[in-house]
């Protein structure tokens, strides 16, 4: 009988505590501030500490964790050239106000780069998945799951303004060069979405690493490309607030960087 693959025991492990941690609290619990203004809640918590318990039986590393300090986050990024890093609920005030668009994301990275990606939605039973050369996978499927190309100007953008500077937000509004854009509060998930083609293009200001980590590698094992504002390589962005511009289609990817950049 062949041994269990690290991303089986990892696909199972998030099922199980996304169940017994999340769902089991979904629209049952009041979310508190953080120092920093962002929600949280006891979910958050209890999934990140069962995440923290099981990960390291899976490959023995360290985990970090987004409800850590960021002094803890930081000592645990620069000591540990392997890591796990994790999102416990991606989409807190979504969760809190029982909107269905929230994720538990875990990322295996080594010296810098995932290489091991899981995003699961409980609500929809969706779990993303991508291990580096192997390609990424919704429920086992490949992805993405469309062959159709929009024209730019039918494309569908994912679009999170909150963290766009400059006047980039005020030309998105009155000239943009897609079709219609979403931004549904969960960037683990936007991630995902547009390695599936449900969205066609993708704009976010600036995402902490667990926002990125699994996301970056399932839209690029996806076939997807990115950048970021104003580096030429999305890598070359700050590790703790990384812009970035993406498609999953070459075509539409160069035009929407031009675009963006142009008007940045």
């Amino acid at each position: 009988m062949s041994a269990t693959s690290p991303l089986d025991l990892v696909i199972a492990a998030v099922r199980e505590v996304a169940a017994t941690e999340v769902m089991s609290r979904f629209m049952l619990v009041g979310g508190s501030r953080k120092e920093d203004g962002t929600l949280f809640t006891e979910a958050d918590l209890e999934t990140q500490r069962a995440l923290v318990e099981r990960l390291p039986r899976i490959v023995a590393c360290p985990v970090l964790g987004e409800e850590m300090t960021s002094e803890e986050q930081e000592a645990l990024w620069e000591a540990n050239e392997r890591i796990w890093v994790i999102d416990p609920i991606d989409g807190t005030t979504n969760f809190v106000h029982g909107l269905p668009y929230f994720a538990v994301s875990v990322a295996l990275m080594e010296r810098g780069r995932p290489v091991l990606a899981v995003i699961y939605n409980p609500v929809a039973d969706e779990m993303f998945t991508a291990e580096v050369g192997k390609g990424a996978h919704l429920n086992g499927q490949p992805l993405p799951l469309k062959k159709y190309v929009p024209m730019m100007p039918e494309a569908i953008a994912g679009v999170e303004v909150k963290w766009l500077g400059g006047k980039l937000p005020q030309r998105l509004a009155a000239l943009p060069p897609f079709g219609s854009q979403r931004n549904f509060g969960a960037s683990t998930l936007d991630w995902c979405y547009l390695a599936a083609g449900r969205f066609d293009i993708y704009v976010h200001g600036g995402q902490r690493l667990w926002d990125y980590a699994a996301g970056c590698l399932i839209l690029a094992e996806a076939g997807g490309q990115m950048t970021s504002l104003y580096h030429s390589d999305f890598w070359a962005d700050d590790v703790w607030q990384r812009s970035v511009i993406a498609a999953l289609n070459p075509g539409l990817f160069g035009q929407w960087t031009k675009w963006v950049k142009h008007n940045l």
